[in-house]
């Protein structure tokens, strides 16, 4: 008896924690969906973030990581769309799987999907990775 309680109490308060996440993370994709990009870096990273896409060497720190998405934003010569598959929302993880497409200055057109997997501490993104093809 005391084991299904320890257990309802733990899948309790991971509901609850999930449940306390959604509307962050509903906020974060809309505001990605509407091109504020760094508003939404702005609201929901935690200073010492720490992101990486692919195997790409890790930025850390919200300084760096703004920068590299400054430098991101600003070369984006058209944004024709993107689409948000899926969404997983577990016990501070969220993976969300995206569709992009775009023309970036550097690289050209893109169009491509994306899976990121971020861990969130305290209303805030602490660690995010990308994963897609190059």
């Amino acid at each position: 008896l005391v084991e299904l309680f320890i257990n309802l109490y733990v899948y309790t308060y991971k509901l609850i924690k999930m449940e306390n996440l959604k509307p962050l993370v509903d906020d974060l994709n809309a505001r990605i969906f509407a091109g504020d990009i760094l508003g939404a870096f702005e609201m929901y990273y935690a200073d010492d973030v720490v992101m990486q896409d692919n195997n790409f060497p890790v930025r850390t720190g919200k300084e760096e990581c703004r920068k590299f998405e400054q430098d991101f934003v600003s070369k984006l010569t058209a944004f024709r769309g993107a689409q948000l598959h899926n969404v997983l929302i577990s016990d501070g993880i969220v993976i969300n799987e995206w569709e992009f497409d775009y023309t970036h200055s550097e690289w050209g057109d893109r169009k491509y999907k994306q899976v990121s997997v971020q861990r969130w501490k305290d209303g805030k993104i602490v660690e995010e990775k990308f994963y897609y093809n190059n």
